[in-house]
């Protein structure tokens, strides 16, 4: 579950800028903050997924097909992804 720092993605609000990988709660949450769990050491590598899927990897242990399909991770700007961190980042 990794972005190249190669990868692009045409945003329809930010145009194309290196994508970045979220999970779908975070991306379809409205007006609720879900968390927001940074999954890289990396700095050019930004994926990051909500509380829920955290306590889902935690009880998997590892990556996992069921982890995969709750999580069902998006491709988002780099724009977005901060967008999301700043929303769902908790104090």
């Amino acid at each position: 579950m990794s972005a190249s720092k190669d990868y692009t993605v045409d945003c329809d609000t930010h145009g194309r800028q290196v994508g970045a990988i979220v999970c779908r709660h975070i991306i379809n949450a409205k007006d609720r903050v879900v968390g927001f769990v940074e999954n890289s050491d990396d700095p050019n590598d930004l994926q990051a997924w909500c509380d829920a899927c955290e306590a889902m990897f935690l009880r998997e242990g590892e990556i996992t097909e069921a982890f995969e399909a709750f999580c069902d991770m998006g491709v988002v700007c780099t724009d977005c992804y901060k967008t999301y961190k700043a929303r769902h980042s908790k104090p």
